[in-house]
């Protein structure tokens, strides 16, 4: 009787262990497919069609202007003491393999081609500060219209230089423009008090160096704000 029962508890254990081991159906595990690669786009070649609008906003037009010159701060010019062109990091890249200087080239030209660097290598170009036209884009500045060295005096020097930057390669305003090398090297960094574009421009000109001064907050002298006066007073009169 004993040696019945111990084989019936051993036949009992058997069966409980045979269970025990066999996986159960929820617990199956599947090995999922393989993810399929996903192929890295090349780079789209810069072309003058496929450059985003670097458009500036339209400016304040000369009742704007004339407003916006009389509510900027008159102040004696902040010394150049540690200017360097260095601290407004300037051309950077806008799209692709552009930089804010190629996208004015581009933008300001016509009949642009570039290579497939974004490097212009063919276009005209008319200079609006002496209506000069040339067909070399080596003979092309692009200016800074409210030059770095007038925004330095005008409080720029105070800025960090995240706002230098932006200053530097700004395209929402009429602030980088592509001029004759001549003309810009006649400029310089003088303001309007001291050196101003052929009368076609002139109006314009004031119009857009005021909307800088006064969206970045500059200051101008009073030398700067009467020849910015007088300037406006060319603007055709509006009916």
């Amino acid at each position: 009787m004993t040696h019945t029962r111990t084989r019936l508890v051993a036949a009992v254990l058997t069966v409980l262990a045979a269970f025990t081991a066999a996986p159960a159906c929820a617990t199956v595990t599947r090995t999922p497919p393989p993810t399929p690669a996903v192929a890295t786009p090349a780079a789209a070649t810069p072309a003058a069609a496929a450059t985003p609008s670097a458009a500036p906003s339209e400016e304040s037009g000369p009742t704007g202007a004339r407003t916006r010159l009389a509510a900027l701060t008159v102040a004696a010019p902040h010394p150049m003491t540690g200017f360097s062109r260095d601290l407004f990091p300037h051309w950077a890249t806008v799209s692709g393999r552009c930089d804010a200087r190629e996208i004015v080239l581009i933008r300001d030209g016509r009949d642009v081609v570039t290579d497939d660097q974004c490097r212009v290598v063919a276009g005209v170009w008319e200079s609006p500060y002496d209506s000069k036209l040339t067909a070399s884009s080596e003979q092309i500045d692009i200016d800074h219209l409210v030059s770095l060295g007038s925004a330095w005096r005008a409080g720029a020097d105070l800025w960090p230089e995240a706002t230098r930057r932006e200053f530097a390669n700004d395209l929402r305003h009429h602030q980088l423009i592509a001029v004759s090398a001549s003309s810009n090297r006649a400029k310089r960094d003088s303001g309007p008090e001291k050196w101003q574009p052929v009368e076609a421009f002139r109006c314009r000109y004031a119009i857009y160096w005021i909307d800088v001064k006064f969206d970045y907050g500059l200051s101008t002298t009073p030398e700067e704000k009467n020849a910015l006066t007088g300037m406006l007073a060319s603007c055709p009169q509006r009916r």
